[in-house]
């Protein structure tokens, strides 16, 4: 699954693409959006600005109409010229927005609805999650809040928890329980306070510097299990945890429990 930093250099991306530009075509396979477009034409509307909220992508266009996506595990979204041959298939094509200039596509998007402005403060989703690692106006003592309001859950659970922090997942999460030398299966209410701090300060800069990248990141635990640690050249490890059996990978020296 596509994560903060991830979402956040795609909403960059077509911002410059499309912020300022009038939409010449719109095209959807997915049902619901193509009943709001036939109501609501997308065609005609200018495109003001493309953000990220977390996990979540939104296209803002004139005349108080949004469409929000999630890219889940397999969603992307792509920048064409008009008439460049597409990277992927055409029945992967969910989501076309062609200007004069650029044509945005969204690949195997599986979540994605237009709201208007109303709609867009009340959806449910965008409610419920915590503030947003690479956001602005990242509210630290908040997120601070929401962790130790879960003192049985494991940390690695609650990394990943959006409704605690928005944009944080598997990758991010393992890098920066290394980085604070955290083992992923302590419980919150086990963890110092200045613990909790390095790890949101160190989620928010690896993110960030991740999104700011222009070449791979030099990942030091996350899909090395088995391989020494950058640090000890202990054998890095790894297990499936939480509901969702994420794989969580691990320095057993470096983040001994305790």
């Amino acid at each position: 699954m596509p994560e903060g930093d991830t979402i956040l250099r795609s909403a960059r991306t077509l911002n410059a693409a499309l912020a300022g530009r009038v939409v010449r075509r719109f095209e959807t396979v997915l049902p619901k959006l193509a009943r709001v477009d036939d109501q609501n034409k997308i065609a005609g509307r200018t495109v003001e600005q493309v953000v990220a909220a977390g996990k979540h992508l939104i296209v803002n266009f004139s005349g108080g109409l949004h469409l929000r996506t999630h890219m889940r595990m397999n969603g992307s979204w792509h920048i064409y010229r008009p008439g460049e041959r597409w990277k992927r298939r055409r029945d992967e094509m969910r989501i076309v927005i062609e200007t004069d200039d650029y044509v945005a596509v969204g690949f195997n998007i599986p979540v994605a609805e237009l709201l208007d402005d109303r709609a867009l403060t009340r959806q449910p989703d965008l409610r419920a999650i915590g503030p947003d690692i690479l956001g602005d106006t990242f509210d630290e003592a908040e997120a601070f809040r929401r962790i130790r309001e879960r003192p049985d859950a494991e940390i690695a659970d609650v990394l990943l928890n959006q409704r605690v922090i928005a944009g944080i997942g598997n990758i991010w999460k393992s890098e920066t329980l290394f980085a604070c030398r955290v083992n992923p299966f302590v419980r919150v209410g086990a963890l110092t306070d200045a613990q909790i701090d390095c790890l949101l300060k160190n989620a928010r800069k690896l993110m960030t510097h991740s999104a700011n990248a222009t070449s791979p990141n030099d990942l030091s635990v996350y899909s090395r299990g088995g391989k020494p640690c950058r640090r000890c050249r202990t054998a890095i490890e790894s297990r499936k945890q939480g509901l969702d059996a994420r794989l969580t990978y691990w320095c057993p020296k470096c983040q001994a429990a305790g």
